[in-house]
């Protein structure tokens, strides 16, 4: 029987919070923890260096800029109808400004194909080469997973350029206005779409079709919300945006290889007795999918 089964009736509702307490830390934990990752790989510095400097270079004046010639017209108006907040709604504006022009004019063009770099890599640093391998040429003796990759047999992409978003983000720039709740929905709302992209590399490697994507996303839905809330969060720092960028990347790897290695776990053999499994309900964890090779 699940453990929520056995509990009393009236104790029910309160383990069914701390699932969902439980579930949403555990995925708001891995933009977190892929810093630590990252900054314990020094294969992936050259990434970071060659790649992403010059573009934080453009960020920061582009921030600068911003912060200089928007941030006080747009915090005396706030002004008129904010309280305490109006320091923190006022920056959290001109950040999400300059995320809409930088995701705009850099990020899908020239990051992504860095971010599918950090996402193969960790998988491989976690032993997990039959995932990538049908979709790029690996060097087994390179000294590193970095310099194992070689170019992509198939399309790869971390995460879909998408006009959408961009428009979104921009469509929900004003909640700021909101005195109070404005910010808090900005940052949730724009970090759900953000994190139903979490995965988008591993379905490809995975050669999901966009139905079963969909589907999986569903059931992760409430995991993905909070993951990109605070790869959000991070997004939102100026100067760093894009090395936050790089440790969201790695974060979401570490995700996946726990859910891969999670679905990899072998069933009982006939006649053991199988492990306890608990029920499946619409708010529960996945079940495990059927691996689909490319």
């Amino acid at each position: 029987m699940p453990t929520e089964n056995r509990l009393p009736r009236p104790m029910r509702p309160l383990q069914r919070l701390y699932n969902y307490l439980s579930r949403g830390f555990v995925a708001a934990s891995y933009p977190l923890r892929g810093i630590y990752y990252f900054l314990r790989h020094p294969a992936f510095y050259p990434l970071f260096v060659g790649r992403l400097l010059p573009l934080s270079i453009i960020s920061t004046l582009v921030y600068t800029i911003l912060f200089t010639f928007t941030f006080l017209p747009q915090y005396a108006f706030l002004a008129l109808f904010h309280g305490w907040a109006v320091w923190l709604n006022a920056v959290v504006l001109v950040l999400g400004e300059g995320l809409v022009i930088i995701q705009g004019l850099f990020e899908g063009f020239f990051v992504d194909e860095c971010r599918v770099d950090i996402f193969d890599a960790t998988l491989l640093n976690e032993h997990l080469e039959d995932l990538v391998a049908p979709h790029r040429l690996l060097f087994p003796d390179a000294p590193n997973s970095v310099k194992k990759l070689g170019k992509p047999t198939t399309a790869a992409a971390y995460q879909p350029w998408s006009l959408i978003q961009i428009v979104e983000l921009i469509f929900f720039l004003p909640l700021n206005l909101i005195p109070y709740v404005g910010t808090p929905a900005f940052i949730l709302i724009t970090g759900a779409r953000l994190g139903t992209f979490a995965h988008y590399r591993w379905f490809e490697l995975r050669g999901l079709t966009k139905k079963e994507q969909k589907q999986e996303i569903r059931t992760r839905m409430w995991e993905y919300t909070w993951f990109g809330t605070v790869a959000m969060l991070l997004q939102l720092v100026p100067i760093l945006s894009f090395f936050f960028l790089l440790t969201s990347t790695a974060g979401s790897a570490l995700w996946t290889v726990k859910l891969e290695k999670q679905m990899r776990a072998p069933t009982a053999a006939p006649g053991e007795e199988a492990a306890e499994t608990p029920e499946i309900h619409p708010d529960g964890p996945p079940p495990p999918y059927v691996d689909y090779p490319v």
